[in-house]
């Protein structure tokens, strides 16, 4: 009975945040994240091994290169091809909002390169806030396949980087609180 009612509530909360119709909004998708992300590019050196192996440009580089690499996937998308699926993975991390702080592993296309330019920070910052901006012109059933947690839509995506960005934004302020 337990297992039934756990399942079932996983089934509601799964549909209602996938066609959530208040989620569809506004050219100010992530835009005080990008302007904390660009704020933090000054400390882009700093580390705090007790927090993170991996110092601040790590964390902004590779929240960039998610944004960007997600807009592209599913501005390529066939929003015709679309198979939305439920993912407990997937549901379980919308519900509760949250990353786990150590549970992943970055796939290899948003894996920061060793060397991180500052030059290219920027140039990623300001490619993010293009993309962004262009979003909510995309199909609703525009979609990108996530390695671990499946196909996500256009909405659902942005939820997706909106969680994944702060995920990141909390390790770089844990890593710079002295």
């Amino acid at each position: 009975m337990k297992t039934t009612l756990l399942l079932c509530s996983f089934l509601v909360a799964t549909v209602l945040l996938m066609d959530n119709p208040k989620k569809e909004c506004c050219s100010h998708f992530l835009k005080g994240e990008l302007t904390e992300i660009e704020g933090y590019i000054a400390f882009r050196d700093s580390l705090n091994p007790a927090v993170s192996k991996v110092e601040v440009a790590w964390h902004l580089d590779h929240s960039l290169r998610t944004i960007n690499e997600i807009h592209k996937a599913v501005k390529k998308s066939n929003p015709e091809n679309y198979k939305g699926r439920i993912n407990l993975g997937r549901t379980l991390l919308l519900l509760i909002n949250k990353i786990p702080r150590g549970r992943a592993e970055s796939p290899k296309i948003v894996t920061p390169p060793e060397v991180i330019h500052t030059d290219s920070l920027y140039g990623q910052l300001a490619l993010a806030r293009k993309n962004l901006t262009a979003y909510d012109s995309l199909p609703k059933k525009a979609f990108f396949e996530h390695p671990y947690l499946g196909i996500m839509d256009r909405n659902t995506s942005k939820k997706f980087l909106e969680i994944h960005t702060e995920h990141h934004l909390k390790i770089i302020r844990d890593i710079l609180k002295k």
